[in-house]
């Protein structure tokens, strides 16, 4: 049974930072991307960050870009997300996914992925 477990998340003020972490337990083939997506109370879920598995490339949404840094650790099938200059608007459950080569969609869209972990909440005061 696969299974994803995040990591890292509790409540900060505004500028500090975190680091989430996301590790994965059982067998997944053919892994093309590991991304980070948050839903924040009343609104949808959204894209943050995704990395390759292999090559390491990254994606980020813009409102993340010079303050969010995505990673991975192949060989402990972890994939990490820094969180710097936190502001509160990043307050979120954030959820790691990991989505397969033979899956369709693209990397910003959480109906792409197919293993998800359970969530962990960030919460930044102001």
């Amino acid at each position: 049974q696969v299974q994803l477990v995040e990591s890292g998340g509790g409540l900060v003020q505004a500028g500090d930072s975190l680091r989430l972490s996301c590790t994965h337990f059982g067998s997944i083939f053919s892994i093309q991307d590991m991304g980070w997506f948050r839903q924040a109370p009343g609104k949808e879920r959204e894209f943050v960050a995704a990395i390759r598995r292999n090559e390491g490339s990254t994606y980020y949404v813009d409102s993340v870009k010079g303050r969010f840094t995505i990673s991975r650790d192949v060989r402990k099938s972890t994939v990490y997300l820094q969180m710097n200059s936190l502001k509160p608007e990043d307050t979120a459950v954030y959820y790691c996914a990991f989505r397969r080569f033979i899956s369709s969609g693209t990397y910003d869209h959480s109906e792409a992925y197919d293993y998800w972990g359970q969530g962990t909440q960030v919460t930044v005061s102001s």
